[in-house]
């Protein structure tokens, strides 16, 4: 399972075509241009004809990217499935196995290991399947064809720059059908920018080397904003009379307003009071719930799934010693094509939910937990079969 794009799929999933970026046409004259514009940035023309000396377009990889899958699944069924007592018991083991680099990582990032482990976890399985695609052959296909080419191009000039360190071989480097490469699947300009040589032995090598893939994503999620030394998420139990609409992402409290309103940890006390911090109510104000520190919105960076991103965070926490959320009783949801009947009514009602797919997505959410409250229902933003009737 790869976290599609830890640091890709945000890009991937909407980006809209680059009308300034060069792309289509003869793949043999595309590859020519492309030779031709990295000599021109200053890289060596005899490693450039060796890199591209094998560039093929691949058909596998259009396909791969033709049916990327969309999380569909409701928080308690998706995590469910993602967090067994298998993968529990490995990242345990493999936390125990490198605990010096996690020792080194949490001193010099403030990175917990949940985090990294969870990531590690869920990308390639603590680097078990890491993906057989052609690294190279995959960034000139993509560059070549025209939906994203302003993402893919410039990876391929950095995945040249690694080549030219000794850190990838244009020949034998696979990897995930977009790019990503090694353990915790990162884009080559990604490691390009923020490799980290965790083993010391001279290269960046994040296929075989977990030091360098634990360092290297530590040293990305620094980059990307991740506070030192704090936390990202916490369950919680809710006061009854909550007003619901405050709960989701679009609305923050500092953790002391949040306790003063009778919020509490299922499991300790709350973090620093004078955080900022989100409620999170997955499956609505009946199913688990969660506060989103600030830590939480940086995994929104790497991956714009609301589902991926909240079982990814839960997951770190059970790996660092949190127990089972408690599942509670959520009302039912709603299938696709009870989604997309719903998706239509709020689009009937001027609100903005996007392409009607039977997707709940963020704008659906919005939607949703601002029709509830018009309507005097509960605004938890959790879309049922009784609100569809309501509509």
């Amino acid at each position: 399972m790869r976290f599609s794009a830890i640091f890709g799929a945000l890009m991937l999933a909407g980006a809209a075509q680059a009308q300034d970026v060069p792309c289509g046409g003869g793949f043999g004259a595309f590859v020519d241009g492309l030779r031709q514009e990295a000599v021109a940035l200053g890289h060596d023309p005899e490693a450039v004809r060796r890199f591209f000396a094998n560039a093929q377009q691949s058909a596998a990889v259009l396909k791969a990217d033709g049916r990327q899958g969309i999380f569909q699944d409701p928080f308690i069924t998706f995590s469910r499935k993602l967090i067994s007592q298998s993968r529990l018991d490995k990242g345990r083991q493999m936390a125990d196995r490198y605990d010096s680099v996690f020792d080194r990582i949490e001193s010099e990032f403030g990175l917990s290991r949940g985090v990294l482990l969870a990531f590690w976890a869920f990308e390639t399985d603590f680097g078990a399947f890491q993906g057989d695609f052609n690294t190279v052959n995959a960034l000139v296909t993509l560059a070549h064809d025209c939906r994203r080419p302003e993402i893919f191009r410039p990876q391929i000039f950095a995945a040249l720059s690694l080549y030219e360190q000794g850190d990838l071989d244009p020949r034998t480097t696979t990897g995930a059908w977009a790019g990503e490469i090694g353990m915790v699947q990162m884009l080559p300009k990604d490691i390009l920018i923020n490799g980290v040589d965790g083993d010391g032995d001279g290269h960046v090598t994040p296929k075989t080397s977990a030091p360098d893939a634990l360092m290297s994503g530590a040293k990305m999620l620094s980059h990307l904003g991740w506070r030192p030394n704090e936390p990202w998420l916490q369950e919680v139990v809710l006061p009854a009379d909550l007003e619901w609409f405050d709960t989701g992402m679009h609305a923050t409290k500092t953790v002391a307003e949040w306790e003063q309103l009778g919020v509490r940890g299922r499991h300790g006390a709350l973090d620093d009071g004078r955080l900022q911090a989100s409620i999170v109510i997955p499956q609505g104000r009946k199913g688990p719930a969660f506060i989103a520190y600030p830590n939480f919105s940086v995994y929104f960076e790497w991956n714009q799934s609301f589902t991926y991103v909240l079982t990814a965070a839960y997951f770190g926490t059970r790996l660092t010693g949190a127990p089972v959320y408690d599942a509670g009783n959520p009302e039912p949801g709603l299938s696709g094509d009870q989604m997309k009947r719903l998706q239509a009514k709020l689009a009937e009602r001027g609100y903005d939910v996007g392409k009607i797919d039977g997707i709940l997505g963020a704008g659906t959410r919005d939607a949703v937990r601002s029709v509830q409250r018009e309507l005097g229902m509960p605004a938890d933003a959790w879309p049922t079969p009784a609100l569809l009737n309501r509509l």
